[in-house]
């Protein structure tokens, strides 16, 4: 496979933030709302940069959607920020009926999300949001893989006329995608070819399949590696493309099993091609505070999972084989 080199350790909020003080300083319609959370989501910059264009509305996320539902009908572009616990189960009404509904160009961006939020611990570590936010038609969902590529897509989405959900996160993970890269809304990325089995992947867990796909290289089995940055809406043609050819697809995920890629991607092929289908995501459980890494692995989501999951699938594409 194509060796992928980390050019070192960055959070993807980082990322973010940088790509939201670029933006205010090529657009002046860009506006940032923050709910007590501006230095978390690195808006500080952009707050300090352009005072009179960012809003501190305090610990009352609910208000802030309503704010930022407002700023569009005066042709304002409002980037929404806050932890992802709080940009999507505490204002689901606010979101639905002011921003979804409504089909307002609303930028919800949630840091914090997923488990790697670590010791702040089950409260704050919302592994839901994807599936709050994929079934509120308008809406379109983003979960970049590194820096470099949540910067891209905070770029990308101040271009798109719409509801969009921005999801980032705490730890500091390796950056590998390229630094001046353009992103696709709903552009699925090849990052390695394979004819064995095919890993959509998405968000953090994309560095882990890559880790994986070298493991299971060594073990003569070649992995397709897929990134999956927009989950909705799903480039369609790229994961039935790839599944027709490898015949055995995993999913790979920082979220519930229940609602999100897995679930997603599994809707479609089971309307269209049928294949087996493993996903690694968190079952059913609620988090709990400690370490990023150690997380990962307690909740069945690190390397060595999607490595035993690519097993199990080839041993259910070869079972089907054998009994067609």
């Amino acid at each position: 496979m194509k060796k992928y080199i980390s050019t070192g350790n960055k959070d993807t909020r980082s990322g973010f933030g940088a790509g939201l003080l670029e933006l205010g300083r090529n657009n002046p319609n860009i506006v940032a709302l923050c709910a007590d959370l501006t230095d978390s989501l690195k808006m500080d910059a952009f707050a300090a940069e352009f005072p009179e264009r960012f809003f501190q509305c305090g610990i009352a996320e609910a208000n802030m959607m309503s704010i930022a539902a407002g700023l569009t009908i005066g042709g304002k572009i409002p980037f929404a920020g806050t932890f992802a616990n709080f940009a999507t189960g505490r204002v689901y009404d606010q979101i639905r009926q002011s921003i979804a509904y409504s089909n307002k160009n609303v930028k919800i961006c949630a840091s914090h999300a997923g488990l790697t939020l670590g010791e702040d611990g089950a409260s704050h570590q919302i592994m839901e949001d994807i599936a709050l936010m994929r079934v509120l038609p308008n809406m379109t969902v983003i979960n970049p893989c590194d820096y470099n590529q949540t910067k891209a897509a905070t770029l990308a989405i101040a271009k798109y006329s719409g509801p969009v959900y921005l999801r980032f996160g705490r730890p500091a993970v390796p950056n590998f995608t390229p630094e001046n890269q353009k992103f696709e809304i709903g552009k699925a990325i090849t990052f390695n070819v394979g004819n064995d089995l095919t890993i959509f992947a998405t968000g953090h867990l994309l560095w882990k399949a890559i880790e994986a796909c070298e493991i299971l290289e060594q073990k003569g089995i070649l992995a397709e590696i897929i990134n999956i940055h927009t989950i909705k809406p799903l480039d369609q043609m790229a994961i039935l493309s790839s599944a027709n050819k490898t015949k055995a697809v995993i999913t790979a995920e920082e979220h519930l099993m229940n609602g999100g890629l897995g679930d997603a991607i599994a809707q479609l092929l089971s309307r269209t091609s049928p294949v087996p289908i493993e996903m690694v995501a968190v079952n059913d459980k609620f988090g709990e505070s400690g370490k990023p890494d150690e997380l990962l692995k307690k909740y069945g989501i690190d390397t060595q999972d999607i490595v035993k999951a690519a097993e199990n699938v080839l041993n259910r594409k070869k079972s089907e084989n054998e009994n067609n």
